[in-house]
């Protein structure tokens, strides 16, 4: 009988990426608004954003982010090419592969903190939006990360995201 040696997920202390898109919705299945900045609060996550409330403690998706190859990859899975705010994440990462281990904190721009808390599952929504995009999002961690805010501040398209722990 042979064993599968489970995945080993490790975090580059200092790797850093680009945040290249900024979403909200104000309401349950609202529209996505794309902006270019936004206050981020520990009560609030992304000013604006329903979800972001904490609603009970700890609460472990306030923000949630996506990686730009991730959603790109998903999208020619599915032969589609919806912008990736169809995936109803709160923030686009170009160039850093985000942790896939809860704990893992990430600096963006100058004051804003957030902790990985866990992966964001895809929902049948994406199914609703390109058959098969459902399971194109479950590998690796592709439909993104949620993260709760740990330290607040403002960001701004073209941040810097660092992983700092």
């Amino acid at each position: 009988m042979s064993r599968v040696a489970p995945m080993v997920s490790t975090v580059a202390i200092g790797a850093t990426g680009t945040l290249a898109g900024i979403a909200r919705h104000a309401f349950p299945k609202g529209a996505m608004e794309a902006i270019d900045h936004a206050d981020v609060t520990l009560a609030g996550g992304i000013v604006g954003d329903f979800r972001g409330a904490m609603k009970g403690k700890p609460y472990r998706r306030q923000v949630t982010l996506i990686e730009r190859i991730d959603w790109a990859a998903a999208m020619a899975e599915v032969d589609h090419s919806h912008d990736w705010t169809a995936r109803r994440s709160n923030l686009l990462v170009d160039t850093l592969d985000l942790p896939q281990v809860p704990g893992t904190l990430l600096r963006i721009g100058a004051d804003v903190v957030l902790e990985i808390t866990r992966e964001t599952d895809p929902c049948e929504r994406m199914e609703a939006l390109a058959p098969g995009l459902k399971a194109a999002l479950l590998p690796d961690w592709r439909g993104g990360v949620c993260a709760r805010v740990v330290s607040e501040g403002r960001i701004t398209i073209g941040d810097t995201i660092e992983v700092v722990r």
